[in-house]
């Protein structure tokens, strides 16, 4: 998949077929969506191209009340391009973009920068300045300027709309399995493995740190995890524990990172060292428990081994009912 960074680029001079939104989390009902892209563009003789934003618009609106985010830019991106996307156009929402008008947007950029002859929209698509453009002014000027226009009901299972609300939801509640069912696929998080303060190192309980680039992330608290990326015997995921926010009982506690500590890495695989900068991406299978205030190191380190337990019991769980399934 090809990522452009704006909207004026030469190779977006081309006809297209065109879906829009913001696609935090990628869930099964974007994934119906990018399959019918997929099928117009394909019947069209096109390329598939997403256009997204980048902060999500009420970020910029108002960053107090914000929406917590269920994925980073690349996490998202890279689910577009495991739907078979073609390209995906990341527009920067700023101040340009917030005051410009719906008919200049429609002229502009979808008309003149991008060239689309098929637009395809969700059924609460609003776009423009002050959200003055709809679904019906879209239409009419896909009639006058040549494109087509379509818009997706919303996508259900068992009779409850998928939505990124509703993700966020199974996810503030820790409910992992709610939040993989509305997603298609466990709930992940990517990034590069980055240097921290070598605490865990001095407990006991390394950890692969990934820093999370908002600072309202959806799921937050210590969590049964699994690591893809590691390059551990060729890539067989690694079991663990992590936790995920702003770490209250350290010195450097605000700053949101994800910290995975593997269960049971062998000195053999790789050095632990030799992680940083890879990047890695970690499942999040089940919530333990909320972030805690430890009241000094040592409790901290208890409440850790705690955990470890309580993850390596999870996976002897797992393990035992795969195998059950099996018989």
């Amino acid at each position: 998949m090809k990522i452009f960074r704006g909207h004026q680029h030469p190779a977006l001079a081309q006809p297209c077929a065109l879906t829009i939104g913001n696609f935090d989390g990628v869930h099964r009902g974007h994934q119906a969506m990018l399959a019918v892209l997929k099928n117009e563009a394909k019947h069209r003789g096109l390329p598939a191209r997403v256009m997204t934003f980048e902060p999500h618009p009420r970020e910029y609106f108002s960053p107090n009340t914000a929406p917590t985010r269920i994925s980073t830019l690349r996490d998202k991106l890279t689910e577009l391009a495991r739907c078979g996307i073609d390209q995906a156009v990341v527009l920067p929402f700023n101040a340009r973009l917030a005051t410009q008008s719906a008919d200049s947007f429609i002229h502009d950029v979808l008309v003149n920068n991008l060239q689309v002859r098929y637009v395809l929209v969700g059924d609460d698509f609003r776009f423009g300045s002050q959200r003055g453009g709809d679904y019906a002014m879209l239409d009419a000027a896909g009639v006058a300027c040549g494109f087509e226009v379509a818009r997706m009901d919303s996508y259900e299972v068992h009779g409850a709309r998928v939505s990124s609300s509703a993700v966020r939801a199974a996810l503030a509640q820790g409910n992992m399995d709610d939040a993989a069912r509305l997603l298609g696929r466990p709930y992940s998080i990517s990034g590069h493995v980055v240097h921290g303060k070598k605490l865990g190192r001095e407990l006991g309980f390394r950890t692969l740190n990934i820093a999370f680039r908002h600072d309202k992330p959806a799921a937050n608290g210590i969590f049964v995890v699994r690591t893809h990326g590691l390059g551990a015997k060729g890539d067989a995921p690694v079991d663990g524990v992590a936790s995920l926010g702003i770490r209250p009982t350290v010195e450097d506690a605000g700053r949101v990172l994800l910290e995975v500590h593997c269960l049971d890495w062998t000195p053999e695989w790789a050095s632990l060292d030799s992680a940083y900068g890879k990047i890695i991406r970690v499942e999040l299978l089940h919530k333990l428990h909320d972030e805690l205030k430890y009241e000094g190191l040592e409790a901290l380190t208890k409440g850790i081994s705690r955990d470890c337990d309580n993850a390596r019991a999870f996976f002897a769980a797992l393990h035992t009912e795969t195998s059950f399934d099996r018989i």
